[in-house]
């Protein structure tokens, strides 16, 4: 019983870091941020299995996980509120040309991190080729192009 506390306690403690993190966190991740992946990773499973490294021990924390990444996807599917907090809204940073500085701020994105998903995507050299940018919820960036 012990194993499956921690584990969910690991879950959670995980849940809410990455969800503070911000959606770009995890989008673009760099070897810097590969390697705090693994750092993380070793920390939480020492957390997570205490004492006890035995393969019961590891399939029981494994299964705790697992189960309860599953009772959360079914709470968020059966809660809007409970999904637009663990995986936020659409977030338009980019109007007509115009970036909205402040929310670009709170989302730690600058006009480069933009145009490079315009240049990816719609082939958009400009900022004044966009008629919206939006942040989704995954990290990405989509772009709506402005019509001539």
């Amino acid at each position: 019983m012990e194993t499956v506390l921690r584990a969910l306690t690991i879950y959670l403690v995980l849940l809410l870091v990455l969800r503070l993190a911000g959606r770009r966190t995890l989008m673009q991740m760099t070897s810097f941020d590969f390697v705090l992946l693994l750092i993380i990773s070793e920390a939480c499973q020492n957390a997570m299995l205490g004492d006890d490294y035995s393969i019961t021990a590891g399939v029981l924390a494994i299964v705790t996980l697992v189960g309860a990444d599953i009772l959360l996807s079914y709470w968020k599917h059966r809660s809007a509120a409970t999904e637009r907090w663990l995986d936020g809204l659409p977030m338009i940073i980019v109007e007509n040309g115009i970036p909205l500085k402040p929310l670009m701020d709170r989302a730690r994105i600058d006009e480069e991190d933009v145009l490079a998903a315009a240049r990816q995507g719609p082939g958009i050299e400009r900022m004044d080729q966009i008629k919206y940018a939006v942040l989704e919820v995954s990290g990405g960036i989509s772009v709506i192009p402005k019509h001539s």
